[in-house]
């Protein structure tokens, strides 16, 4: 018997690999699924069932495509959804034979309706590893919001109470030994703090995972997991939807994807499509010079989650400038989150866009170092934090206006466009992306801090300050 934990960080994503004897599964899948189809082939292995954990909200599923590469059934726990393709809804306790390994499906709904668990046995019978998706991760558990922004008479409410149900009935009298598997790690927006670690026993999270003690009332769970949930990303329920109904094959979207195009074809479709500019290359070679318009998010980071993030119409038409040789890479990690509408890319990147003779732009970035003397020069210089409220909080500039790059349109009101405003993050990722979008809107006052809150406290020169929860005399 064989396990592999296939982790995608930028997704914080794992899917799982279960070899025995000449078969395979594979648990939640992405969407790119030829590693899967390769991995089998090198074993000698045939997949065999593809189990999902639930209808996914943060990515698109490689279910269809790895189903279509293999001939596997696709393995849902108990769902009244009508599917757009073939799956088997099993019945809660219904277990499946792979080689000489059995693996018997838990039904532990409350991340969603049909969210269930996998527990696997090894050849001896004795049971092992629990593959739990969304419903119990390393630390923390599955937030119960998603599923009613998809079916609307679902509550919050009810969804955290089944969760509860699930985990005290189901999952917490197992054996301490079993391995927890989860779906997602630290920086999944599928839950609120989630551990770095990806794999634990299940031991260690009845004593040490707040949402697994003995003595937690229902009531206090409850309160406890809505306590602070912010607005996921926009693009949440379409993923959800793309899941359930089905969508294109991944071969196609990379070969719309891929098309490449000289400077004066880019220009042409640029006018012609109304399409988003996403330029990926890093945050410093950006600001130096970019096609007028682009939007700067950069592929070493958090890209899909981004893209999701910003970009709120899931459809829209999307070209792309990239590094040369990454073009397939950003392609891929767009259909990840379901933006199937790349339709190219500037074919010698940025480099060939100004050797055409063709317009550029830049963008004001400057060192820490200089932002702390004109700081020094001007302590109500006017600062645009974008970090999260919590890491805002948690410690920045003195007179720093928060504007979390999530909630970017909020921002908008406070831009003043009769002085120079700087915007900082906590590394220069997320700021640049802020001063880019607002760039294309017309917004030539913003300049960047390179380096960020991290560069910019070395320096040692700014006043800080945490907030601060007010208190009521009694």
């Amino acid at each position: 018997m064989k396990i592999e934990q296939l982790y995608t960080g930028c997704l914080a994503h794992g899917a799982y690999y279960i070899g025995s004897n000449g078969e395979a599964a594979i648990i939640d899948p992405l969407r790119d699924t030829q590693p899967y189809v390769e991995m089998a082939k090198e074993r000698g292995e045939k997949i065999k069932y593809i189990f999902q954990t639930h209808f996914h909200a943060d990515f698109v599923s490689g279910h269809m495509d790895l189903a279509r590469k293999t001939g596997a059934q696709i393995i849902y726990g108990p769902t009244q959804m009508n599917t757009g393709y073939e799956i088997l809804s099993a019945a809660d306790g219904q277990e499946f034979a792979i080689g000489k390994t059995r693996v018997k499906l838990i039904h532990t709904p409350g991340h969603t309706l049909e969210s269930s668990c996998y527990l696997l046995h090894d050849e001896n019978g004795k049971a092992t590893a629990l593959f739990s998706g969304d419903t119990l991760f390393i630390g923390d558990v599955g937030r119960p919001d998603l599923a009613q922004h998809v079916i609307a008479d679902l509550t919050e409410e009810k969804l955290a109470g089944l969760l509860y149900d699930s985990l005290h009935n189901k999952i917490m009298p197992l054996a301490d030994d079993i391995i927890v598997y989860p779906g997602h790690g630290a920086g999944s927006a599928c839950g609120k703090k989630m551990s770095s670690e990806t794999q634990d026993t299940l031991g260690n999270q009845k004593r040490n995972n707040y949402a697994l003690q003995p003595g937690l009332s229902k009531e206090a769970f409850i309160k406890e997991l809505l306590h602070g949930l912010t607005t996921p990303p926009g693009y949440f329920p379409e993923n959800v939807m793309m899941n359930i109904k089905g969508y294109d094959l991944f071969d196609e979207v990379l070969k719309k994807g891929l098309q490449a195009y000289s400077p004066d074809e880019f220009e042409v479709i640029l006018a012609e499509t109304g399409a988003l500019l996403i330029d990926t290359r890093a945050a410093g070679t950006f600001a130096k010079g970019f096609v007028p318009g682009s939007v700067n998010i950069g592929i070493d980071g958090s890209f899909a989650v981004w893209v999701g993030t910003l970009v709120k119409d899931i459809r829209q038409k999307i070209v792309i400038i990239t590094e040369q040789g990454r073009e397939e890479e950003v392609v891929t990690r767009l259909a990840r989150v379901g933006y199937d509408q790349c339709i190219g890319y500037l074919k010698g990147g940025f480099e060939a866009w100004k050797q055409a003779g063709k317009n550029t732009d830049t963008i004001e970035s400057i060192s820490a170092d200089t932002f702390a003397q004109l700081y020094e020069q001007n302590l109500n210089i006017p600062v645009l934090d974008v970090r999260k409220k919590s890491e805002f909080d948690s410690e920045h500039i003195e007179g720093a206006l928060n504007t979390p790059l999530d909630y970017i349109e909020q921002a908008l009101p406070l831009i003043d466009t009769n002085s120079t405003m700087y915007v900082h993050c906590a590394a220069g990722y997320r700021s640049m992306a802020f001063v880019s979008i607002l760039r294309a809107k017309g917004f030539n006052n913003l300049v960047d801090v390179a380096g960020g809150f991290k560069a910019i406290k070395a320096t040692g020169k700014f006043k800080t300050s945490e907030f601060v929860v007010p208190t009521t005399d009694l």
